[in-house]
């Protein structure tokens, strides 16, 4: 009964931990920078591309961000999801024949 107790208390620790580390709404989405524009899906894509150059670089410079709050949405979202996936390899190479060889 105490097991069942401890795994049960760790199970809503971690679901209050990780509902805690979700995403809000961004209030500055749709609304343009200083300059006028709108981040979209070819800025989205770069910066996926050069995320962890990004973060690596945030922990040294304050003002430096990994993503753009002024963005178009959507498109933004999705460049930045295929950036990060290019950049990392995220391409399900993992999945191949090759990578299932037994030795």
């Amino acid at each position: 009964m105490r097991k069942i107790l401890f795994v049960l208390a760790a199970c809503l620790a971690l679901v209050l931990f990780f509902t805690a580390c979700t995403a809000g709404p961004n209030a500055a989405a749709g609304v343009p920078d200083a300059s006028g524009d709108l981040a979209g899906f070819w800025l989205g894509l770069w910066h996926g591309c050069i995320a962890l150059f990004t973060v690596i670089g945030s922990l040294f410079i304050d003002d430096l961000k990994v993503y753009e709050v002024h963005n178009n949405g959507g498109w933004y979202d999705f460049g930045f999801l295929l950036g990060v996936m290019l950049f990392f390899g995220g391409g399900g190479g993992g999945a191949s024949k090759k990578a299932r060889r037994r030795r």
